[in-house]
């Protein structure tokens, strides 16, 4: 959405949009929490965005498409066939209103992120207790 006010909240940056792409939004925001009912809500680089574990999936609206970010490219292509009637990149499903990604589509690619956050944190938290390990001394 270039151009607009910064919002400080998602209600507040939905607020801005036109009638069709915010309930498009609301609606992928209500899948999102669904599929991660434990993620928080923020504004990050002035676009919605779930965090769990790391941020997770955020959306956008531009002027001719909507976007769902998923953060990582590895989900779009290993969802590649399933998302073919849309506009894929490295980081982006775009959509519009009246052609919404499917439920069970962005249901499946939030559980996806979550795992690979999941699996993130605890490589993280064994390499942190590897590192600060202290070896024991020899007898």
């Amino acid at each position: 959405m270039r151009g607009a006010p910064v919002a400080s909240t998602v209600d507040e940056w939905l607020k801005q949009l036109a009638p069709d792409q915010r309930v498009a939004l609301e609606k992928l925001r209500v899948q999102i929490r669904a599929a991660a009912p434990g993620a928080e809500e923020v504004i990050s680089y002035g676009q919605p965005t779930f965090i769990l574990h790391g941020h997770l999936v955020g959306f956008g609206a531009f002027k001719k498409h909507l976007s769902f970010f998923p953060m990582i490219s590895v989900v779009i292509d290993q969802n590649a066939d399933a998302l073919a009637g849309f506009v894929t990149s490295k980081g982006t499903i775009q959509f519009t209103p009246d052609k919404p990604i499917p439920a069970a589509m962005v249901k499946k690619i939030v559980k996806a992120r979550i795992a690979q956050n999941l699996e993130v944190t605890s490589e993280r938290a064994a390499a942190k207790t590897a590192k600060t390990a202290k070896p024991r001394a020899k007898k």
